[in-house]
């Protein structure tokens, strides 16, 4: 399909429309042109650009790869990878994934994962024996590893294309400028970090697979944020008002493992004195200070007791937060390999509520990410040297901050772990009548209300609990049961762009919904599922919004999605 033919698909007008877009231009394009592409600035072509470098950047970037495009695929740290690298989080998945509820390219990136460890580390045969090998035994994931290792996997499977210079992957750079038409993405620029250089992007395809939704304000794409009301979307668990700077907390994670009979204080935090009287003002209320071992139990909203001992000795009936995101358990590997267990601290101590990151100054931006990182730090001097032990003692000194672990100099991940993006306003969303199982069950009455919703869109599967942490807007926990659901085609469709589809946590779901769509897995089916559908339509000489609309199309995509090991459809017995 060439150029020309592309450009009289989107905009349905006609040949000397499409001349005046890409060949002589008007004066109104010259102008926007002179504007937008400064002299001596780096021009780089491919059939579809994506923007993140996270794990459904990285799928979309795969699917399209695998199917014969030409991508070039942006991240503005130097990792990919997203919350499972750059982010420090071990994958949050459900407890079918080692079999189905995923697709096939994910769960082959989880063999190489154990495979890397096998291979590389020195694991003691007992471990090797096990079904299904979890480094870390973190209580969280049945693979709870170290982010390098994803990272090395990620970079595996990209390098051969990297080196055949089918993808051109921008490390360090980060999208701030785009070129739009009526409808329709021309170009992105794209700011070289390292170099201080600008670079324009254009290809016939732009996915948004960054953390936040950054290209929707900058292409100018409708999208939603924060909560929506009752009113709105219908969701029995919705507020009463509409609440659109109202966003889930993001964290900044740090690793550590202990080292007994060491002292390991790291410099007290500039606004420990803060943090350690901190009680944070929420509804329902959190029960004390922040930083404690008691915190609101997620799903009753009673206070709930935790405890701590980074010996992985058992705290009684409480969970030990250290075995919690636990990514190596010394005892899967060989004696004297590891002095001690590592562990990532991204619990609910080190969330961080007082403000968002979407839709502020830059400089509000900054400042927020600066406190939660004084949250984080504060959080493991607290644990140093306040935390009670189980002998009736204070502070665990030998606890030691592992800067090498997320690859930074402060020892905090390179990333904030963002868990609510912008939202496409898109030509479907989907609403907690679809997924969740008490208002399913209200929707659709008990005959029906064990199941999710049947899309007949559907072009991945998921699961999750919807999982809403503490928010800017003072809400605490929201969190209450799913069932496994469908991801419709009509999610990853804008209102009213052509060419610019979401590939992250910026699909058209709700606040309320987000929170079973925004986990590890189902982020790699969307993106997964967006690098397909751009190379379809390319391939069909058509527009996504056409392959939703035409039935044979959509059979004929559903078909290739499914040829390639994406499930469309969970098991009748579930």
């Amino acid at each position: 399909m060439n150029r020309r033919n592309f450009i009289e698909l989107l905009t349905s007008s006609s040949a000397l429309a499409s001349v005046t877009m890409f060949g002589f231009p008007s004066a109104a394009q010259a102008e926007r042109e002179r504007i937008f592409r400064q002299p001596n600035a780096h021009e780089f072509s491919a059939d579809v650009v994506i923007a993140g470098g996270g794990l459904g950047g990285c799928a979309a970037a795969l699917a399209a790869l695998r199917n014969g495009l030409r991508v070039i695929l942006t991240e503005e740290t130097d990792w990919v990878g997203g919350q499972l690298t750059q982010q420090g989080v071990p994958p949050d998945e459900h407890q079918w994934i080692e079999t189905h509820g995923a697709t096939q390219l994910y769960r082959d990136f989880r063999t190489a994962i154990r495979q890397y460890y096998f291979h590389h580390y020195p694991v003691t045969k007992a471990a090797r024996q096990q079904p299904y090998f979890n480094p870390g035994d973190g209580a969280v994931s049945r693979l709870c590893h170290e982010p390098r290792v994803a990272l090395a996997i990620l970079e595996a499977m990209m390098a051969p294309y990297m080196s055949s210079r089918q993808l051109t992957l921008l490390l360090e750079h980060k999208v701030t400028e785009a070129d739009v038409e009526e409808d329709q993405v021309q170009a992105l620029k794209a700011y070289d970090i390292r170099h201080g250089k600008e670079i324009i992007l254009t290809a016939s395809y732009f996915v948004d697979a960054t953390e936040l939704g950054d290209l929707l304000p900058l292409t100018k794409t409708e999208y939603v944020t924060g909560a929506e009301s009752r009113k709105d979307t219908g969701e029995l668990h919705a507020p009463e008002k509409a609440a659109p700077h109202n966003q889930q907390a993001f964290t900044m994670c740090l690793a550590m493992d202990y080292l007994p009979e060491t002292e390991n204080l790291i410099e007290k935090p500039r606004e420990y004195d803060f943090w350690r009287k901190f009680v944070p003002a929420l509804t329902p209320p959190w029960p004390g200070k922040l930083l404690s071992l008691t915190y609101t139990h997620p799903s009753t909203l009673q206070p709930k007791a935790l405890g701590f001992h980074p010996e992985g000795i058992p705290t009684g009936d409480t969970l030990n937060l250290w075995n919690y995101r636990r990514i190596i358990h010394k005892n899967n590997f060989k004696t004297d390999t590891y002095p001690g267990d590592i562990t990532l601290i991204n619990w609910p101590q080190n969330d961080y509520f007082l403000g968002n990151l979407i839709d502020v100054s830059q400089e509000e931006a900054k400042q927020h990410i600066e406190k939660s990182k004084q949250l984080s730090l504060s959080l493991l001097y607290w644990l140093q040297t306040e935390a009670p032990r189980p002998d009736g003692g204070q502070g665990w000194p030998g606890l030691r901050l592992r800067n090498d672990i997320m690859g930074t100099a402060d020892g905090l991940a390179k990333y904030p772990y963002i868990r609510e993006s912008r939202r496409i306003q898109a030509v479907f969303t989907v609403l907690e009548e679809h997924v969740g199982k008490e208002n399913r069950a209200l929707v659709a009455g008990h005959t029906k209300g064990n199941t999710a919703a049947s899309f007949y869109d559907s072009v991945g599967i998921g699961y999750y609990h919807i999982d809403l942490h503490p928010s800017s807007g003072g809400d605490n926990y929201i969190d209450f049961g799913s069932l496994p659901f469908q991801i419709p085609l009509g999610a990853f469709l804008p209102k009213r762009m052509k060419n610019l589809l979401p590939a992250n946590k910026n699909i058209g779901t709700t606040h309320i919904t987000n929170g079973c769509y925004r986990l590890h897995p189902v982020e790699w089916s969307i993106g997964e599922a967006a690098g397909l559908l751009v190379a379809f339509a390319l391939q069909k000489n058509t527009i996504p919004r056409a392959v939703r609309e035409n039935t044979a199309l959509l059979t004929e995509f559903q078909q290739m999605v499914r040829s390639q090991g994406i499930e469309t459809h969970w098991p009748k017995e579930q």
